[in-house]
């Protein structure tokens, strides 16, 4: 017990020495040492500082100060990095690529401020970014598919990447370029827009805030274009002057297609230079074809053809031959007709719609009914400067009276005699009467059309003939004696004129029209020289 207490008193008188030897040390500033700097980038560092000695006095405030010019102060730029002593970090920011830099530590007591050794530093220097230039694969006549890899950014982050491209080497962003977003690491490029069978240069490029950088150059040459590859479709619908093929297109030859159809004649191989063609779009796929303007019972050759670059293509030849008869009319069996004879003995089906009753087919006569003959005009040039009645078979083949009767100019309507007695042709108000019965203009045509295809060309589209009328497609004479569009289209006179000038003497007249691929009974005018069907309407 008495050991303890003595021990307790040692321990006790020299806490008491060590206070009082304390209390008579004077006071410095402290001892700090700049130990290093690492972590370098371009714009940072890590520093650390060693605070060994107080001086006596709790540290207040330490850090780091740093300057391009030596010596820096804590009116430098600096950190602050808490109190007191011992090792210390300082994360230095804010500074410029590839600059020099003097750093030290500084320390502050209550005596004062005090400094660490300087160190200098230099920040590292910004670089363009790395990077390669991928392989171009997926090589056509028009496009080829590339890009890159960027292993470095240069210590600044890539805003732009991509390819550029041209004819000669060691091209450019100033030649052609794409944009392929921004960043490190691989990307693709498609080059599009080539020109066919064309050497090219193409440099993957990087741009950061220090510039921009290529990678290794790679040359490749485009595919020529080819011919499109296609066959000729199965030649269908065929009537006594047209008939309906097409074809299909599989291969567009690394091209554009510009334009594509059949084309056909009497002798064989048929191209589009020399024979008869149709235009049919410009896109591969199949595609259907009209031909128009045939010669009934007539035998014809018929290929598919479509044109790109390269040139002209055309598919296998088929054979075909029109019907040498027209099949009858195909009035509609549900409803009851009653008859009427023209001048000549023509009889004619009638049918009543609504408040109206009129002839369910063509006229055909060939005289007015007080007898006067109305010359029938084969001539182009006489058809083309006559301003008198005059009459045409279609084609100037009579073979076609029977079921699509004639085309007349507008001339025979003006003598209001061209009608059996007691019926007259019609004029546009009565037109539009009858298709206002119907509903409107825009359905009307589907339900005064025949049905079917054996007159109509496919799809004769919305035909009923719930009407009764039977509107037959028996086609026009242009003002210049050329024949149209028999089987495609159907188009009557009224006795409505009007004036398309600014003279008193009308020089047109309107007429009625119904299409194989519409549903409406449209009305417009044309040149009273034009030959047009008529359908006479009962007074």
């Amino acid at each position: 017990m008495r050991d303890l207490l003595k021990i307790v008193n040692v321990v006790f008188f020299s806490l008491v020495l060590i206070a009082i030897m304390q209390s008579c040390k004077k006071e410095s500033l402290p001892t700090v040492t700049t130990v290093s700097v690492s972590d370098i980038t371009h714009v940072s560092a890590v520093s650390v500082s060693y605070i060994a000695d107080d001086g006596g006095s709790l540290v207040l405030s330490r850090g780091i100060c740093w300057d391009i010019s030596p010596n820096p102060t804590i009116n430098s730029s600096k950190t602050i990095d808490g109190k007191g002593s011992g090792v210390f970090i300082s994360n230095i920011t804010g500074l410029k690529p590839n600059t020099e830099y003097n750093v030290r530590a500084y320390a502050t007591n209550s005596e004062g401020l005090n400094y660490g050794n300087e160190i200098t530093f230099f920040t590292i220097q910004i670089l363009t970014a790395s990077l390669t230039t991928a392989p171009v694969t997926s090589i056509t006549q028009k496009s080829v598919v590339t890009g890159g890899n960027i292993t470095s950014d240069g210590g600044e982050a890539v805003t732009a990447r991509g390819v550029c491209w041209g004819f000669s080497g060691n091209p450019t962003i100033n030649n052609n370029k794409t944009t392929d977003g921004t960043g490190i690491g691989s990307f693709v490029s498609n080059i599009i827009g080539l020109t066919e069978k064309t050497t090219y240069y193409v440099r993957a490029y990087a741009i950061n805030s220090e510039g921009i950088s290529y990678g290794n150059e790679i040359s490749f040459t485009t595919s020529p274009i080819r011919l499109p590859t296609l066959t000729t479709s199965e030649v269908s619908s065929t009537c006594t002057t047209s008939a309906i093929s097409g074809g299909s297109i599989t291969s567009d030859g690394g091209g554009s297609i510009s334009i594509r159809g059949v084309c056909w004649n009497t002798s064989g191989n048929p191209n589009i230079n020399d024979d008869d063609r149709s235009y049919d779009g410009h896109t591969v796929g199949d595609f259907s074809s009209t031909m128009m303007n045939l010669k009934r019972g007539t035998k014809y050759y018929v290929r598919a053809y479509a044109t790109n670059e390269a040139g002209t293509a055309y598919g296998n030849q088929l054979s075909f031959t029109t019907a040498a008869e027209v099949s009858p009319i195909v009035f509609n069996p549900d409803l009851s007709y009653e008859t009427i004879t023209d001048i000549e003995g023509n009889i004619y089906k009638t049918i009543q719609i609504g408040t109206q009753t009129w002839m369910a087919e063509n006229l055909k006569t060939t005289k007015l009914n007080d007898g006067t003959a109305i010359p029938l005009v084969t001539d182009n040039i006489n058809w083309l400067n006559r301003s008198t009645p005059g009459y045409c078979w279609y084609d100037n083949d009579v073979y076609y009276k029977s079921y699509y009767g004639a085309l007349y100019n507008w001339y025979p309507v003006s003598t209001g005699k061209l009608c059996p007695t007691g019926w007259h042709v019609p004029s546009d108000l009565e037109w539009t009467i009858l298709c206002n019965y119907l509903e409107n203009t825009n359905v009307a045509g589907g339900k005064l059309k025949e049905t079917g295809t054996l007159h109509w060309l496919y799809p004769n589209t919305g035909a009923t003939n719930e009407s009764g009328f039977t509107a037959l497609p028996g086609g026009w004479r242009y003002s210049n004696g050329v024949f149209r569009g028999i089987y495609w289209m159907g188009i009557w006179w009224s006795s409505t004129e009007f004036n398309t000038g600014s003279t008193n003497n009308p020089v047109a007249s309107y007429f009625r029209g119904m299409h194989y691929d519409s549903n409406d009974a449209s009305g417009s005018g044309d040149s009273k020289v034009t030959g047009y069907s008529i359908r006479c309407l009962k007074d």
